[in-house]
């Protein structure tokens, strides 16, 4: 890639990553599926994902075991409702028990989350339809710059403009994580 700066290269390289993301309540998740079809959005397929969240000083660390996603994510965001920006850092894992282990013995385990996940993709747009054990249905919007090249200001306008498309409402947002969530039940 022409441009590319020396910082830009070394996001790529690390796994590090900016997303502004959404999630929200979602009690009929048809319409949403409705919408991705008209936007011939691409289906990854459905995932059982369980997140098993460690005790950590500053963000939040969580071990992803899935059928068709598993990785070691760290990331910083903040606890609010609409856009929220993440400084994100996600390592791409083959299964391995003895990772999750390691992560517990060293730091201890902080929640356990298990949902089923729907994943689709519009372009540089990744959108879940969740049903998470314990807490129903959600829908989570993310807008990633995987490469440097989008910025904040234009995936969170991303961001909106799906927030609009699949009808979210102010009153939908949820300002946590499921671990947050699961938490405080």
């Amino acid at each position: 890639m022409q441009n590319e700066s020396a910082s830009d290269r070394d996001i790529q390289r690390s796994g590090r990553r900016l997303n502004v993301e959404i999630k929200a309540r979602c009690s009929d998740l048809a319409p949403v599926r409705d919408a991705l079809h008209a936007m011939e959005s691409r289906l990854v397929g459905t995932d059982h994902q369980v997140d098993t969240y460690f005790d950590v000083p500053v963000g939040r660390l969580k071990l992803r075991e899935g059928t068709i996603e598993n990785s070691l994510i760290h990331y910083v965001r903040p606890d609010q409702e609409g856009p929220k920006t993440s400084d994100v850092l996600l390592v791409r894992l083959s299964p391995d028990p003895a990772l999750k282990d390691v992560l517990a013995r060293a730091n201890g385990i902080k929640v356990v989350v298990d949902k089923q996940r729907e994943i689709h993709f519009v372009d540089n747009v990744k959108v879940h339809l969740d049903l998470v054990e314990g807490l129903g249905q959600f829908l989570e919007i993310e807008a990633i710059d995987a490469d440097g090249s989008r910025g904040e200001a234009e995936l969170e306008a991303q961001c909106k403009q799906f927030m609009q498309a699949f009808g979210v409402q102010e009153a939908d947002l949820v300002d946590q994580s499921y671990s947050d969530l699961l938490i405080q039940k």
